[in-house]
């Protein structure tokens, strides 16, 4: 897929992934976050979310992740230049330990851009848990070749 072929107000499925203990664990040694909510049961099991919870931006890169496993990224492999940004993203809901998250996108624009070999697509992502949710949500810019291009 080139710039040309995507459509305004289309939409795609993920497939879905469950968060694990695993996965807090190693994100917060990896990003050196070890904020209680995540890491300690009693003060987690004290606060409003009632137990511990993921980090929003492990929801966050756990998305990006999904995204890559779709239909629509393997049609744009070849097109895809760049990921330009992380727009207006929302943490709306807690992540839990357990929940199986799955992302939906939306075309949401189109923008041209002073080079005539590529544009701007926005794509809007929507993290939703297993009880239809909506946990986390942003818009995505990524610059993508037009076809017929030689770059």
């Amino acid at each position: 897929m080139y710039f040309d072929d995507f459509v305004v107000g289309e939409s795609f499925l993920s497939p879905a992934r469950t968060i694990t203990e695993t996965d807090v664990v190693n994100f917060a040694g990896l990003s050196g976050d070890y904020n209680a909510l995540h890491v300690d049961n009693e003060y987690a099991n004290n606060s409003i979310f009632g137990g511990r919870i993921a980090h929003g931006l492990l929801g966050l890169t756990v998305a990006s992740g999904l995204f890559t496993r779709t239909d629509l990224n393997r049609k744009m492999a070849s097109s895809l230049l760049a990921l330009l940004g992380i727009n207006s993203w929302r943490f709306l809901g807690p992540l839990k330990f357990g929940d199986t998250i799955h992302l939906e996108i939306e075309i949401v624009s189109k923008e041209e851009t002073s080079k005539p070999d590529r544009g701007i697509v926005y794509f809007n992502r929507k993290v939703v848990n297993q009880r239809g949710e909506l946990i986390q949500e942003g818009t995505t810019p990524m610059l993508i070749k037009r076809s017929n291009t030689n770059l």
